[in-house]
This record gives structure tokens, sequence and C-alpha cells, in this order.
């Protein structure tokens, strides 16, 4: 009633009648405005302060990760979005072009807060699933990104609707007509996903394995699985970005079996110098039966031997059985490693001899598991073991081979 009589005041007064609707419109927009922005002020406060009180009964951690996203913020929004387009009517009268300004600016603002309110729920989410054990090694960053452009794509087609007046269906063929551009253009994003769900479906990398893959210089573990890229922190706490695809199209080796397993692979030569090989004398066996490691099988192949050689001429070594000081410390090598603490008995534990080399060495190759599987104890175990084994050649009266300069120089 006031505004009428304002207006008639105005006509009175002999304003010009565009002028007069002007002044009126700007002067209601402006306490429409104020009482959006204090509606917004006040239900951003309540929803807050709702989702805060949520957060505190219950024992779920979402609702901290939403109200983390900004999630009750963007739903407050909607009340002066919904209180401007119930006003409408009455916001502007008799000015059907300026009310469809306004309605398109408001049904625009109420497409961009829903994107935004799913946008902010799905980071939530997110966030949220990387706190169960179920989901931590899973590529969840794929499959939120692939929906946060779903979203995009049908936010933005609705808003060139609502702008341009035209009906969606429009927009959808006018995609269609355009799908082999649209296709250059998210082309790594669809290799990305196909990638991300093969990958999923057949586990062939989860977040936290250690994978290695020459061709980008990678070699440490897996921190994130997105549409586009796989990000691996190497040792030397470098990041290495590897296109999700090329997981599913070149070769690449995951670790994860060895951490899965009962040990770590210890696999190892040693040189031992051929010409130090040879057959084993009676008094040198007597004085090697001290060696615990060696004791007990030393006086079973004794028994066999002597058996076996009763009516052989043992004037000569090569004659009937005998013993070698590289077999004897091959066995060494394996009970050795079979009474090591750090050596697992489960899985395979072997001394094998490869074949000899051309200048003159008998490489023996250590083939066992440390029990231990982190770094740095892997690496000092093995040490360990091979101080060992070295320091045991010479009881055996055997070399480890070396190349002089001489041999060097004629070479």
């Amino acid at each position: 009633m006031d505004r009428k009589i304002l207006l008639e005041f105005l006509l009175d007064k002999g304003w010009n009648v565009d002028l007069i609707w002007w002044v009126d419109f700007l002067a209601v927009s402006i306490v429409l405005i104020i009482v959006a922005v204090g509606l917004d002020l006040m239900a951003k406060g309540l929803v807050k302060g709702l989702f805060k009180r949520l957060a505190r009964r219950t024992k779920t951690h979402l609702d901290d990760y939403l109200l983390e996203a900004r999630f009750p913020t963007y739903v407050a929004q909607l009340f002066p979005y919904f209180f401007l387009n119930a006003v409408l009517p009455i916001w502007v009268i008799d000015r059907i072009g300026v009310s469809d300004v306004l309605n398109t600016i408001l049904n625009a603002y109420g497409v961009l807060i829903t994107v935004w309110i799913l946008r902010s729920l799905l980071h939530a989410i997110r966030s949220y699933l990387r706190t169960l054990e179920s989901f931590k090694d899973k590529p969840i960053d794929s499959y939120i990104q692939v929906f946060m452009i779903v979203i995009w794509v049908v936010g933005i087609v609705v808003l060139f609707s609502i702008i341009t007046g035209r009906e969606i269906g429009y927009f959808l063929t006018a995609m269609g007509a355009l799908s082999a551009v649209l296709l250059l253009i998210f082309k790594d994003t669809i290799l990305g996903f196909v990638a991300s769900i093969q990958i999923a479906a057949n586990d062939l990398v989860r977040i936290g394995d250690w994978v290695t893959m020459e061709k980008y210089g990678a070699d440490g573990d897996v921190i994130e699985i997105n549409l586009s890229t796989v990000k691996v922190q190497n040792f030397d706490k470098t990041i290495t970005t590897i296109p999700t695809y090329n997981l599913i199209s070149d070769s690449f080796k995951n670790w994860r079996g060895m951490a899965e397993s009962g040990g770590r692979r210890i696999k190892r030569s040693m040189l031992i110098q051929t010409q130090s090989i040879r057959f084993l004398k009676d008094e040198e066996l007597t004085d090697l039966q001290r060696i615990e490691r060696v004791a007990s099988y030393l006086k079973e192949r004794k028994e066999e031997i002597e058996k076996a050689n009763q009516d052989v001429d043992k004037s000569l070594a090569i004659n009937g059985r005998n013993l070698t000081n590289l077999g004897l410390y091959r066995k060494y090598i394996e009970n050795y490693l079979e009474h090591h603490p750090k050596i697992s008995n489960e899985l395979t534990i072997m001394c094998r001899q490869l074949p000899t080399t051309s200048y003159g060495s008998t490489p023996l190759e250590i083939y066992a598991f440390s029990s231990d599987k982190v770094w740095k104890n892997y690496e000092h175990i093995t040490a360990d073991i091979f101080d060992h084994l070295l320091a045991a050649v010479s009881y055996f009266d055997l070399r480890c081979f070396e190349v002089s300069q001489g041999f060097i120089k004629d070479n």
C-alpha cells in the first residue's frame, strides 16, 4: 500500500513514468538484496550449527568432512535463492523483459549453487572413503573425478539452456555433432577413465604399492591414482607422474607380491677363483669336522664315501667318490642360511653354482628370503650374511676371484 502511495506521489510531482519505475525497482531491489543477504547469514549460522551438533553426536566422520568441504555453507545459499524466486512477482511489476532477465539470473545462480553443493558433497565422500580400510588402496580419485566431470557437463548444458532459452535437447544434439572434437579434447580423460576401471577390476595397482617403471624413472610407492596420472613417490622423495593409461599399455613391476609374501628375496653371487677348487684330503675332513654347520653332514658323507671306495685305488684323489672344498662350502652356506634368525625357512633357501666364466671364476649364487622386508633392514641383513660368507671362504681353502693389474693389461 505504501508503495502505491509513493508512486502516486511521484506522479503528482511530475516525474516520468519510466523514471519512477526504475527508482521503484532499484529501491525494492536494494531492500530485497539486503533481506536476502541477512537470510543467507542467518541460514549459514543455523545450518552450520545443526551440522556441528550432528558431528558431535554421531560416531561417523562423514559429517566432519561435510563441514570441512563447506557443504552446509553452500546448502544455506539455497535459502536466499528460494526467497528471491518467491518474491519475483512483486519485485518486478509491469516489465516482462526485466522479469525474464532476473528469472534467468536467478535460475543460473541456482544451477551454480547446485553444482557447488554436489561438488562439496563429492569432496566430503572422497575424504571419508580414504579413512576406510577397504578403500585406502582403491583409486577413489578417478571415480570422483568422473562424477565431477559429469556434474559440470550437465551443469554447463543446463546453464547454456537457461541463458539462451533453448531446449536442453538442442545442446545435446550439438554435442553429438561435435562428438569427434569432444573425443579429441577429452581423449586423455577417457583413456584415463578406462584405465582406472581396468586397474581397479584387475587389481593391478593399489595406493601404497611399491612399483618400478624404468621408462619414467619411477621406483617408489604409489601415493595417488586419478583419471590422468598416477603419482609415485620415489625413494629419494621425488615425485614421478605416470599417465594412468600407460600402466595398462606398458610393462611395470609391482612389488606387492613381495610385500604380501613371507619374505624379501636375496639373490646375489660370490665369485670363487676356479683354480682354488680341489678335492679334500682325509686329514682335512677331520679338521673341518670342527665346523658346526657341516659336522653332521661330513660324518654322514664320510661313511658313504668309505663304503663306496672300498675297492678303489685312492693313490689318486680323482679316483672314486670325493668331497670338494667348494661342495662342502656350498653345504655350509645352506646350513648357515637355514639357521639364520632373519631368513625365512618357509621359502626357498639355496646355494647354487652358476656356469664358470671365461675369466676363471665360478659364481656361487645365494638364493634366500629375508623375513624382514623393510628396505634398510633388508640391506643390513644381506650385508651381514655376505660379510660372514666372505670371511668363511678361507676356512675351506677357497679364494675369491680378483682381477689383477696384469690381467687387465693383457685384456
